[in-house]
């Protein structure tokens, strides 16, 4: 076996891992993609991953909790979903792609790649101009498109919908980019400042995206015309949908399920056996209400247990240098989502809303 073969089906095995073996994986590329880009396969593997991390943080009480299974349902044969949640996925994936690709582009980690200096010297507005080291973001979006996008091999409309939510996703790191300056002059009068475009903090990113997500656009296709197949008419149609939508939204396909309820064949848990929120600190109207979205509202009653949970304590100061701690154990009440009593289920008792798209 040749070195390089090898080398690229070691790095295969590796990502395998580092993904669970989900179909929104960098195998099918590394396989047939140029050997040059093997360069870059571990952040784009890394850049996935943190895209799921954060798409799990999105969703954490809500119906829809961004299970293992989501990455499945973008390009699994059986289960091409184009649904709003689908849409998010294919977003945050190809997020996270390009901003881990942009931000090891900076920090050096690639020879080819460095510090987006192309304004460097320009005046960019009253009292400073464009200088330091910019996030290099088109490298990263270029780079990103040729593996995000090469794992779409179809040709229908649900391709090009998985295709323009990746798209929107690289969007969202441009536009979430902050400028940053440092001051010149005298004395450190700042009378002239020196600019540069740095990336936003990743959840800034999936923040954006979860109100792009509540904004979805739910294309409404000509069946008529899209019965006729690949034919004229039938693209007719799907340019049709997609001229209205602007790239930087995002667009689905079909109205999503009922998370209330587990369906193993697609993927969803349901919420019975789910945690949720109802008492603590700092918490948001959204969270406060999530018992009442996964429990009551999905015909589930919630249920209190008290667990016992050990933390540092008591922490003290001791010269010099160290930090001493205590461990104690108390009893934390967490509630989650359970079955109603049989006995006291009543056929009016269960009032399940899912209006819209309740996650």
């Amino acid at each position: 076996m040749k070195r390089s073969t090898f080398l690229i089906l070691s790095i295969v095995g590796v990502y395998g891992v580092i993904l669970h073996a989900a179909a929104w994986s960098v195998n099918n590329f590394l396989m047939t993609g140029p050997k040059a880009y093997l360069t870059y396969s571990s952040s784009v593997a890394a850049g996935a991953h943190s895209g799921m991390e954060e798409c799990k943080f999105q969703f954490g009480w809500e119906r829809w909790n961004c299970p293992e299974s989501a990455l499945q349902l973008s390009t699994h044969n059986r289960l091409r979903s184009a649904t709003r949640e689908t849409s998010f996925v294919h977003a945050i994936s190809s997020a996270g792609v390009m901003y881990t690709l942009t931000r090891n582009c900076s920090m050096g980690d690639f020879e080819s790649c460095g510090c987006d200096d192309s304004r460097n010297g320009r005046v960019g507005g009253r009292g400073w101009v464009w200088g330091g080291c910019s996030d290099n973001v088109d490298f990263g979006e270029r780079i990103s498109k040729l593996f995000v996008d090469a794992l779409e091999t179809g040709h229908d409309t649900r391709a090009l919908i998985n295709l323009h939510n990746n798209e929107a996703g690289r969007l969202a790191v441009k536009a979430t980019m902050k400028r940053a300056c440092k001051c010149h002059g005298v004395s450190g009068s700042c009378s002239i400042q020196t600019c540069w475009l740095q990336l936003a903090e990743f959840r800034e990113i999936g923040n954006y995206l979860k109100i792009k997500y509540d904004q979805a656009h739910k294309l409404e296709m000509d069946k008529r015309r899209m019965r006729a197949g690949n034919s004229a008419d039938s693209r007719g149609a799907t340019a049709e949908a997609f001229h209205h939508v602007h790239t930087t939204e995002l667009v689905f396909l079909e109205d999503s399920p009922d998370y209330c309820t587990r369906n193993a064949s697609l993927g969803h848990h349901g919420t019975e056996g789910r945690e949720c929120l109802q008492t603590g600190k700092n918490l948001s109207q959204w969270e406060k209400r999530s018992c009442r979205r996964l429990c009551t509202e999905c015909g589930l009653r919630v249920e209190e247990r008290r667990t016992e949970v050990v933390a540092s304590c008591n922490c003290k100061f001791h010269w010099c240098c160290t930090v001493r701690c205590e461990q104690c154990r108390q009893l934390v009440a967490k509630h989650f989502c359970t079955r109603r009593d049989t006995s006291a289920t009543a056929p009016n008792h269960i009032k399940r809303r899912n209006k819209g798209h309740k996650r």
